[in-house]
């Protein structure tokens, strides 16, 4: 009986990580490409739709630590920070639900595909920018989110080897 209760713990501890990842993705996906301020499409004095695209490492990164003091910090603190926060979810919700993402790099090269794919449609759809930098971020974002899971799940096998 105890053992069913612990079986049953932890199928419902599962169904709620999944709704969480369910959650984060679906959050996610309004946020890149529903949000209104990302849906007004930018245009020049000619009505052309303009496009931002950088595709010069570390560029956008360098120009908002150069005006940090110019600018207003919510500005440059979301857009920098923000975009690392966004994908530590992924870099931890990955190896808590899926077995192939157990190790660091396929992982990884989950979260750089995912943050390259998202920049992609958002050149395509001319939703927000494309830019080198948010796929750096992101995926520095999602290393951390992976060391962030790798970092619990050694503190929680530790508490459970000492309550055995």
């Amino acid at each position: 009986m105890l053992s069913q209760l612990r079986f049953k713990g932890k199928q419902l501890v599962l169904a709620i990580c999944y709704l969480g990842f369910a959650l984060y993705i679906a959050m996610a996906a309004i946020l890149l490409f529903f949000s209104p301020y990302r849906q007004a499409n930018r245009t020049n004095a000619d009505g052309a739709v303009v496009t931002d695209v950088n595709l010069v490492p570390f560029q956008t990164i360098s120009n908002y630590i150069k005006a940090s003091g110019h600018i207003n910090s919510s500005v440059w603190v979301t857009n920098l920070f923000g975009n690392v926060l966004a994908f530590m979810p992924l870099g931890f919700f990955l190896p808590l639900l899926f077995r192939r993402f157990m190790k660091f790099w396929p992982t990884v090269i989950l979260v750089f595909v995912s943050t390259l794919a998202v920049e992609c449609l958002q050149l395509f759809f001319h939703v927000g920018s494309f830019d080198i930098d948010d796929i750096i971020l992101n995926t520095l974002g999602g290393a951390i989110g992976y060391l962030f899971y790798k970092a619990v799940a050694n503190i929680s096998s530790i508490v459970l080897k000492g309550k055995q």
